[in-house]
This record gives C-alpha cells, sequence and structure tokens, in this order.
C-alpha cells in the first residue's frame, strides 16, 4: 500500500544540488564560476557594443559574431545565477515548470551556438574558395535562410524533447544532482517509462551539435586543402580557422561528453558530470569574445579596445 502510494506521487518542486560530494569545499567554487561568469558578461557585452556602434562592421561575418555574443551571453544568464545563490546561500529549490523552461532556453541557446558556428564556417569558405560567389551567397536573403532554416528545426526538436520530459511522473526523488535543469538530469527521476525520451534526445544530439559539427569540419578541410594549393595568401585566414576548431572541437566535446555520460557505462563521478555540462556552456561564452573579437583586427583597432590596451600597458 504505501509502495502504491509513493508511486502516485508527482514531484513538482525540485531541488538542485550539483557538487554536493564537495561538502563544505562546496561554497568555494562560487569564486571560479563567478570570475568565469562575469568575464563573459563584460567580455560579450564589450563585444557586442562594438559591432552595434560600428557601421562599417555590420557584414554578415560580424554580424555571426554579434549574435555568438547574444547566444553567450544569454546562456550563462539563465543558470549560473542561481547556481552561484546555491553554493553561497544553499538556495536549491526550482520548480517542475521552471525546470522545463531552464532546460528548454538553455538547449535551445546551445544549439543557437552550433548553427552560428556552422554559419561562419560557410562564411569563411566561400570568402576563401569562392570569392567571387561570396556576396551572391551572403546576401542577406541567403544568409537569413543559412540561420532561420537551421533554428527552427533545432526549436522543433528541443521543444519536443521538453514537453515529453513535462507529461512525466517524478516520483522517484525530488533531488537533482545538477546544477541546472539538464535534460537527462531530470528525466532519469522519473517513475515510468523514458525509452522514448531517450531515444528523443539522441536524435537531437545527432541532429544538432553532431551533424553541424561534422558539416563544420568538412567546410575547414575543404578551406585547408584550397589553402594549401595557394601557397601563402590565405595563411593568415588559415591561422584564424585553425584556432575557431579549436574552441570549436573542445566546445562539442564537452556537449557529446555530458550528453553521452548519462546513456553509457562509465566511471564518471556526478561532480564530473556536471563539471562537463557546466564547462559547455561556460567555456565558449568566455573564450569566444577572444577568439572572434580581439584576435579580429577591424574589433581590435576599435578605440574602446585601444583604450584597454593603452591602459593596460600604462599600468604596467
Amino acid at each position: 500500500m504505501q509502495d502504491a502510494f509513493v508511486h502516485n506521487i508527482s514531484f513538482t518542486e525540485f531541488k538542485l544540488i550539483g557538487f554536493h560530494n564537495l561538502g563544505e569545499w562546496r561554497p568555494l567554487l562560487f569564486i571560479p564560476y563567478f570570475l568565469m561568469f562575469f568575464l563573459s558578461i563584460v567580455a560579450n557585452s564589450m563585444l557586442l557594443y562594438v559591432i552595434i556602434s560600428n557601421r562599417a562592421l555590420h557584414s554578415p561575418m560580424f554580424v555571426l559574431i554579434g549574435l555568438m555574443a547574444v547566444v553567450d551571453l544569454c546562456g550563462p544568464v539563465l543558470f549560473v545565477p542561481h547556481m552561484l545563490l546555491s553554493f553561497l546561500f544553499g538556495w536549491n529549490g526550482i520548480s517542475l515548470l521552471g525546470c522545463l523552461i531552464q532546460m528548454l532556453f538553455i538547449h535551445y541557446s546551445g544549439s543557437c551556438q552550433c548553427t552560428i558556428l556552422l554559419c561562419m564556417a560557410l562564411d569563411r569558405y566561400f570568402a576563401i574558395c569562392r570569392p567571387l560567389f561570396y556576396h551572391k551567397h551572403m546576401e542577406i536573403t541567403n544568409f537569413l535562410k543559412y540561420i532561420i532554416l537551421p533554428l527552427i528545426k533545432n526549436g522543433v526538436l528541443i521543444t519536443t524533447v521538453v514537453c515529453l520530459a513535462g507529461r512525466l511522473s517524478y516520483c522517484a526523488t525530488d533531488v537533482i544532482d545538477h546544477c541546472f535543469c539538464e535534460h537527462m538530469a531530470l528525466v532519469q527521476l522519473a517513475c515510468g517509462d523514458i525509452s522514448i525520451n531517450n531515444l528523443i534526445g539522441l536524435m537531437t544530439v545527432f541532429l544538432v551539435p553532431a551533424v553541424d559539427f561534422i558539416l563544420i569540419t568538412v567546410s575547414y578541410i575543404i578551406i585547408f586543402v584550397s589553402v594549401l594549393k595557394s601557397g601563402k595568401a590565405h595563411l593568415k585566414a588559415m591561422n584564424t580557422c585553425i584556432t575557431h576548431i579549436i574552441v570549436i572541437a573542445f566546445t562539442t566535446l564537452f556537449a557529446l561528453m555530458a550528453f553521452m555520460s548519462y546513456r553509457i557505462r562509465n566511471n564518471f563521478s556526478q561532480s564530473s558530470h556536471v563539471f562537463l555540462s557546466t564547462m559547455y556552456l561556460l567555456f565558449p561564452s568566455c573564450c569566444n569574445p577572444i577568439i572572434y573579437g580581439l584576435r579580429t583586427k577591424e574589433i581590435r583597432n576599435h578605440p574602446v579596445f585601444c583604450y584597454l590596451s593603452n591602459s593596460h600597458i600604462k599600468a604596467m
């Protein structure tokens, strides 16, 4: 009778207790995560201001960098403040509806990042390998098509995943061993059959980050072959592309390891799961302003960055 009563319960309030294994050391995590969050907000805000205020930077590539800055601003804001309050004050509570909304926006912002990176790779491909057709392929109508259609596809997939998660009954426990509402972290608490959720989740992982990463890789391979054939003409562009590939590879690696660690047998501790999940959201938001901003000459020469550079030199 008691077991039947337990299975009739469906929790609507949860507690996020990521890194609880650290015990009394857990509050110290506030420092590194706050510093990363602060760097992300300041760097991406400055980058966005520079692109918006300078008409010369309103070309497709810089618009993509600006969109990336918007995504990098939104992603951490969705979960880091709540996580920091949890570290300091133990404010761990979140409703099921709040959890589902957080899940929707976090995963969608991640998918937006993949789509923008793919568009950046296409932009570099046309600029380096097909320069005569660059303006034709990257004019506003085609440019929007490259972005809007994938974003609609991502939205449909992720909304489906979240809606299926919302239909489950959560009677196992009200404790989520995570710092934010990741899909599998919540779904594995359900007491019913989650095979459909698992399948749709895997399909979404394959159709969004995995496929985008494959297409990005193919684009850059073609670019590298073209650069090698042309000699030193595009050596600078090749150096930029290599930097892009390194950040993309690390971000995708963090994301895929976090997603697949729930579905395969492994020796990862739960804290390792949580760390990987937070890194695939925070790592790119901290690195992208440097990779796509400060390493770009047109942005680096903006008065804001020149002033910061001169101030830094004077301070030394």
